[in-house]
């Protein structure tokens, strides 16, 4: 995580505003709305394994991620095209910070856990049963997926 947090970084750090607008591919999110999903995975994964530690029998909830990404975008059950161009209104380097910011609080946090911490379990409704380590490993995962994403808008 703290690999792929600093190629992300450096891959996009320097961009100007209008590099945030492109996708990799029709249809698809632009850089701006994979950072900001980037950020929301890491408040929603976050949440749970800090819920997976201090509450027992913790049971997740579910999110959608087309719809969190509506309600940042300021039109929350508005078709696309009625949408504020920019996610809530914020830059590309401002989901960038918020990003970042978020997953460095995540990293650290994870450092600290312990071995019991971390095979902390939760449930969840569509995975079963967890742990605070499957969580950790699929954050990692998830960052992985989107560099990529960013990678190829970069040469676009």
């Amino acid at each position: 995580m703290r690999d792929s947090t600093a190629r992300i970084r450096a891959l996009v750090g320097n961009w100007r505003p209008d590099q945030f607008d492109r996708s990799y591919a029709p249809g698809k999110w632009d850089a701006r709305q994979i950072l900001t999903h980037l950020a929301q995975s890491e408040i929603a994964l976050g949440y749970r394994a800090r819920m997976a530690i201090t509450t027992p029998n913790y049971a997740a909830q579910s999110f959608d991620q087309d719809r969190w990404m509506a309600v940042e975008a300021g039109g929350a059950g508005l078709p696309a095209e009625a949408r504020s161009a920019k996610v809530g209104g914020l830059s590309g380097h401002d989901v960038l910070d918020a990003f970042l910011g978020l997953a460095a609080m995540n990293i650290a946090l994870f450092a600290s856990f312990s071995d019991s911490d971390r095979a902390a379990s939760l449930t969840h409704p569509e995975y079963g049963s967890l742990t605070v380590d499957w969580i950790i490993h699929q954050m990692a995962g998830h960052q992985i997926h989107h560099l990529k994403q960013l990678e190829a808008i970069a040469i676009r």
